[in-house]
């Protein structure tokens, strides 16, 4: 019998550089940008409907999985939990992921839904086509009050035969 010798992965001398960042807190906010772990997304927008599918695999949509919808803007919270330790090397991802996108123009925020099936969470958002209307806003001149009115105003108003204030009506009736 001929024995094969057991090949193990090796470790980088360094780690990557999301893993970097996990011990400092002050760093934290650096980690997604060098993270290859994060919630992957591809979107979709056709027949009148917006659509994101999130690969999740290994949760359970109904206890870890959270879609919602505020101002426009659509959000995907997940949690997946290691079930067994283990001594030996694991890439999977564990703990909490998000991610948030923009809604198109004229989403009906309304009447989303969202199905699981085999790890992929589709969320499907109806979209309007019909393009919103401007809407006209009218516009009022307010008349100045006479406090408004300086003395300049008065005097060149005056000039043009139409006094303005009560003292230079007062004014052109004593001369």
């Amino acid at each position: 019998m001929n024995k094969l010798a057991v090949q193990r992965q090796s470790r980088p001398l360094l780690p990557e550089l999301s893993e970097l960042f996990s011990g400092w807190p002050a760093f934290a906010g650096l980690r997604p940008f060098f993270d290859n772990h994060l919630l992957r997304l591809e979107d979709e927008n056709k027949d009148g409907v917006y659509e994101v599918r999130a690969e999740l695999p290994g949760v359970d949509p109904i206890e870890d999985v959270e879609v919602t919808v505020r101002s426009g803007r659509l959000t995907i919270k997940a949690v997946r939990t290691r079930t067994t330790e283990s001594n030996g090397l694991s890439e999977f991802s564990y703990g909490s992921f998000s991610r948030t996108v923009p809604l198109p123009s004229g989403a009906d925020e309304d009447n989303i839904s969202a199905n699981y099936d085999r790890g992929i969470l589709t969320v499907s958002v109806p979209v309007s086509d019909t393009e919103p209307s401007d809407k006209h806003v009218e516009i009022y001149e307010l008349a100045p009050l006479e406090e408004d009115v300086t003395d300049d105003d008065a005097d060149e108003d005056a000039e043009d035969g139409e006094p303005q204030d009560q003292d230079q009506r007062q004014h052109d009736q004593e001369s």
